[in-house]
């Protein structure tokens, strides 16, 4: 400040306005690059914002932390996106419309999948700004579960978890598509056609437990 001049009320809101103006317009560019499906970097957000990446950066430490904040709230919480087999008890047909539903929302929002992934590969501290959706639908999908392999045997519950975990994933579908080259539809049916198996392997041995003299 020149002359001994000191911030006013008016002029300190009128800057807090700005930077809140600023930051909306690059989580609202963001958001919108990442609804196209394509490519999202820093610096098309900052293109789309009007800003200058410098200034991204500024707000936004990290791309993964952009796209965890663009990110909110454009997802379906797992009971909306399960709603059609909401009335079912099978989990091998819950687990299946999970599966199904994680794929396609990964190729819908591809750009920003990958600039996310890429991310938190790199700097492995930044994993928690991953939405993390696949948990949340496979503790939904196999909710029916809960009161009898939950409590007969909690343990392999969990363990069907993290295998499921490990195939309703964005990496799965990338493997097949990028790797297998397949087909985006065949990439969906094959990691359904392995989540289900995986899931009815887990039913099949807590209904058929090995007897002592098999162990």
């Amino acid at each position: 400040m020149q002359n001994g001049e000191s911030m006013t009320p008016q002029s300190t809101t009128g800057r807090a306005n700005q930077k809140l103006r600023t930051r909306n317009a690059i989580v609202q560019a963001a958001a919108e690059l990442i609804r196209t499906g394509g490519e999202v970097t820093m610096l098309e957000v900052a293109k789309a914002a009007l800003v200058s990446e410098a200034t991204a950066y500024r707000y936004f430490p990290d791309l993964a932390s952009l796209l965890q904040v663009a990110l909110a709230g454009q997802m379906p919480t797992p009971a909306e996106a399960l709603e059609a087999v909401a009335d079912s008890r099978d989990p091998v047909e819950r687990i299946a419309a999970a599966t199904a539903h994680l794929m396609r929302t990964v190729l819908a929002f591809q750009g920003a999948t990958r600039a996310m992934i890429a991310a938190t590969i790199t700097r492995p501290a930044n994993a928690a700004a991953r939405p993390g959706l696949r948990f949340g639908l496979i503790d939904h999908a196999l909710a029916p579960l809960d009161d009898t392999l939950g409590a007969s045997d909690p343990a392999a519950l969990a363990q069907l978890k993290r295998d499921l975990g490990v195939v309703v994933s964005a990496e799965a579908l990338f493997c097949l598509t990028d790797l297998y080259q397949l087909d985006p539809e065949d990439a969906i049916a094959s990691a359904v056609h392995t989540a289900t198996t995986l899931t009815r392997a887990a039913l099949h041995s807590s209904n058929n437990p090995p007897t002592p003299a098999s162990r």
